[in-house]
């Protein structure tokens, strides 16, 4: 086993194999929703074929939508092209015990051409992977963390599904936010999180009861984004597989319950250069001190906000979390230390940095680090300049840049965007707004319940 708890080697995979305690190595990548998709592998036939070389998928899971049916009209793969095969390069780097799981290992997966074998632009560790190579470039790394936010309930997934997922009961009664004894009753499936999390490379910091019912956040690490992104993902999958092993379920839903809280992913944000801080510094930022890159990354970050809020809230639910006192933010404003902005600026010196409240639960990390790097860069390139500092309540504000409130509008200022074709290319931003148009045109063609309960008979 190596040196950091969970993660393995690939001859620390050797050496579990030989000895019977790992037999099986799953393979895997994310689709545009942040799934783990992939195959699992006899480990000896991994260790024989697949961990030197790659593996392969079919291409239609960079098209489908959410019930796994093909989306028509991609460029990247269509029923005309005969829907081929993805090449999947393990990164060895992401090798990993499942400790929830019996025997088994994961490895996570670049997305490959099968001649070069260079990036396909539009899988989501590429379109990372891409931003942190310019980030390099400036000779700057990257630090940061995503906090996510969920709600538990006692019913299983195949009750809730038989249930239509309506009058599910949550796992409290009251809100249980800090609540050490409320939040203690959950215990049984949170605390098996934080040990079988860390226990699979994913260090955790801590876990809180949060403000609706049922509602828990658990904080994991910081680390280089990549690594993080691939330790969301993990995160996600370890939380719903151990829900569904004590026939409970949970869910990542940006937002649930109309009369209730939403689920967040905060964003913690550093570069470093030559293992310090790039963001400290000895200027003045509105009493903040901090270096230029602090002030242009923050500038260029909110600049860009409502031309990537496609990718920061990707799903039609996503735009109902954006309301006024729901610790949710509605415009682009930063703040120091203040939950009312979408920007908040947290810590001093080494520990500079900045935490972007806007992205949702449901969001896909490697998609909103890209954003978060490629608006941020730009701002250092540009020297862009933050709005003045709001100081109170800044839902009261009226001078702010609003959000995007819709899916539909958020994807329009993404394909429009001079930004976003220079930042992502042309490939990628036409590919993400074919996949999100569709998602937009399913919720028009819905029939709802607020639309029977409604009409139904007084219409």
């Amino acid at each position: 086993m190596s040196h950091e708890e969970g993660m393995l080697s690939l001859d620390d995979l050797r050496r579990c194999v030989a000895e019977g305690v790992i037999d099986t190595v799953d393979v895997a990548f994310t689709d545009h929703y942040g799934r783990l998709m992939g195959k699992t592998y006899d480990a000896g036939f991994f260790l024989e074929e697949v961990g030197g070389g790659e593996a392969h998928a079919c291409d239609y899971l960079l098209t489908v939508d959410m019930d796994m049916e093909p989306i028509p009209g991609f460029e990247f793969a269509n029923w005309e092209k005969g829907y081929g095969d993805l090449h999947l390069a393990p990164d060895l780097g992401s090798l990993r015990v499942l400790s929830w799981r019996e025997a088994t290992a994961l490895v996570l997966c670049d997305v490959v051409t099968g001649q070069d074998k260079e990036l396909v632009s539009v899988a989501p560790r590429s379109a990372l992977k891409t931003q942190l190579e310019r980030a390099a470039a400036m000779g700057l790394q990257t630090s940061g963390a995503s906090e996510l936010e969920f709600f538990v309930y006692e019913d299983s997934y195949r009750e809730a599904a038989k249930a239509n997922w309506h009058s599910l009961t949550p796992s409290s009664s009251v809100i249980q936010d800090y609540n050490l004894l409320n939040a203690s009753r959950d215990e049984h499936l949170i605390g098996a999180m934080r040990r079988h999390l860390a226990a699979s490379g994913v260090p955790v910091e801590n876990s809180k009861g949060e403000w609706g019912l049922g509602q828990h956040e658990l904080n994991i690490r910081h680390c280089e984004l990549l690594a993080m992104a691939d330790r969301h993902v993990v995160y996600k999958q370890c939380a719903k597989d151990l829900a569904d092993q004590l026939g409970q379920s949970l869910t990542f839903m940006a937002k649930p319950h109309a009369d209730g809280a939403g689920s967040s992913c905060h964003v913690h944000l550093s570069l470093w250069r030559d293992g310090k801080n790039a963001f400290a510094g000895d200027g003045d930022l509105e009493g903040i001190r901090c270096s230029d890159e602090f002030r242009w990354f923050l500038g260029g970050w909110m600049g860009h906000l409502p031309e990537l809020m496609a990718l920061y809230a990707p799903t039609v639910n996503s735009y109902k979390r954006f309301q006024s006192g729901s610790w949710a933010p509605t415009s682009a404003a930063w703040s120091y230390d203040n939950r009312t902005a979408g920007f908040r600026v947290v810590g001093s010196g080494p520990s500079l940095r900045i935490e972007c409240r806007v992205p949702g639960a449901d969001c896909n990390p490697y998609l909103v680090f890209a954003a978060a790097l490629a608006a941020g860069l730009d701002g250092i390139a540009q020297k862009t300049e933050p709005e003045p500092m709001f100081r109170g309540d800044v839902y009261k504000a009226k001078d702010q840049v609003v959000l995007p409130v819709r899916l539909e509008q958020a994807v329009e200022r993404f394909e429009s965007s001079d930004f976003t074709r220079a930042a992502f290319g042309d490939a990628l931003v036409d590919h993400y707004s074919h996949f999100l148009r569709h998602e937009q045109a399913a919720y028009d063609a819905a029939v709802t319940d607020w639309e029977r309960r409604r009409y139904f008979e007084q219409i």
